[in-house]
């Protein structure tokens, strides 16, 4: 999936962020936490000043020359009155994974990836094709972060992450936290609600410096600390001090990209859900979109 969103970057070009232009990407749920990640990896490669809004709380009358907007399914109430809203104000664009959906009718520009496209409610697939996508873009244009590795390398680390094994220790634990900084925070958020709604687990998702600040005190024997990207100095000893497990695979130089290491949390996911009888693709109160009746935006 991945190495196709790049293949596909020429043709979706007129959807996404020319350079210098100040931006906001939004979505909801899992597509407000890969725009997190993407308006990061942007403002900090020099792209362009970039913020991240879920839909619902886009600040209307703040200066703004793009609106990109992220959306599997394309029918997602929140984001289609906000494209609605704006429309001939300022350029939209969206990525979705559905060419019929309304979204198409509603941004100026649409990069669609229906190849990604998933029968699963919840969302794994398309959303890290999508930040594939993204990264591919600002690769092509010099603008990725340094210290963030070419898709490339990323893809190679995610062939490694559909096949190591997670470990007893983390398969079997009782609660998670996950951890991440700058662009990683998004990630970090996506890992924990991957969880939440594949498997009903008890997680939480914090930047990972704030973890000392009161989350710490969750963390304990079969609890696990998991963190997306760099280690911040002195946090492994402070989780093996409360009796914590820590999975920081990505924070180590041979370890996985990030991006490769949420396929990880993806899988584990899946396993806790399964272990507990739940069925992983159909979780409890959710459906694949969110279409609130008139009046309820």
């Amino acid at each position: 999936m991945w190495r196709r969103a790049a293949r596909s970057l020429p043709q979706h070009s007129a959807a996404l962020p020319r350079r210098g232009e100040r931006v906001a990407v939004v979505g909801c749920g899992t597509s407000w936490f890969m725009a997190q990640s993407y308006a990061v990896l942007r403002e900090s490669g020099g792209h362009g000043e970039t913020d991240a809004y879920a839909a619902s709380e886009f600040p209307y009358g703040r200066p703004c020359d793009r609106v990109l907007a992220i959306t599997r399914s394309g029918t997602t109430t929140e984001v289609l009155g906000l494209l609605h809203r704006v429309r001939g104000t300022m350029a939209t664009g969206a990525v979705t994974a559905d060419p019929a959906s309304p979204v198409t009718r509603a941004a100026d520009a649409v990069a669609v990836l229906d190849f990604a496209d998933e029968e699963s409610v919840v969302q794994t697939r398309f959303a890290t094709a999508n930040l594939a996508l993204l990264r591919a873009h600002l690769e092509s244009e010099g603008a990725l972060p340094a210290g963030v590795r070419p898709l490339d390398d990323a893809i190679r680390d995610a062939e490694r992450a559909l096949t190591e094994p997670l470990g007893a220790a983390v398969s079997g634990a009782e609660q998670f936290t996950f951890l991440g900084s700058g662009w990683t925070c998004g990630l970090a958020l996506e890992a924990a609600l991957k969880m939440r709604e594949a498997a009903g687990a008890w997680t939480e998702a914090y930047p990972a410096m704030e973890y000392r600040h009161g989350p710490i005190s969750i963390t304990g024997q079969g609890r696990i600390a998991w963190v997306f990207g760099e280690l911040p100095e002195g946090l492994a000893d402070d989780i093996d001090r409360v009796g914590g497990t820590l999975v920081a695979d990505s924070a180590t130089p041979t370890g996985l990209d990030p991006l490769a290491d949420l396929v990880r949390a993806q899988r584990l996911a899946v396993a806790c859900a399964e272990a507990r009888g739940y069925d992983p693709d159909r979780p409890r109160n959710l459906t694949r979109s969110v279409v609130l009746q008139d009046g309820h935006v």
